[in-house]
């Protein structure tokens, strides 16, 4: 009778990073974030002026010169209904921009795939030349 011997298994790690998890939190967390935003923006407005309308315009800037604006009213500390107004719109528009991003890392770093990590930064490009147009 001949014993036979087997080589042993290589243990194989049952963590497996869940892209899809990673990229529904991240959606699920800027839309609340912005909704959150918002939603103070108006009862906050509501509560000082009565009304819920904001005449607001963003007319002849693209989105960094918004941002750009934003960010240094929230350095003056000039909190006010439309700073968080701002700041909801701003987060809403950068969601599926960071959405892109962590996709581009997720490709070329964990999975190496270098046909997808290409065609997600042309994406990711399209949609940064997209927020320099006004």
């Amino acid at each position: 009778m001949q014993a036979s011997i087997n080589p042993p298994e290589k243990v194989q790690s049952d963590y497996r990073f869940d892209m899809e998890s990673l990229v529904g939190y991240i959606l699920l967390t800027g839309v609340l974030l912005s909704v959150a935003l918002l939603a103070v923006s108006f009862v906050w407005r509501w509560a000082r002026v009565g009304n819920l309308r904001f005449e607001h315009s963003i007319v002849g800037m693209n989105f960094f010169e918004f941002i750009s604006s934003t960010l240094r009213q929230m350095a003056s500390r000039a909190f006010r209904p439309r700073l968080f107004l701002n700041m909801g719109i701003a987060v809403l528009m950068l969601t599926p921009f960071v959405r892109v991003l962590a996709s581009v890392f997720y490709f070329a770093f964990v999975e190496h795939n270098w046909k997808y990590t290409l065609f997600t930064a042309f994406v990711l490009s399209v949609l940064t030349y997209s927020l320099f147009l006004r």
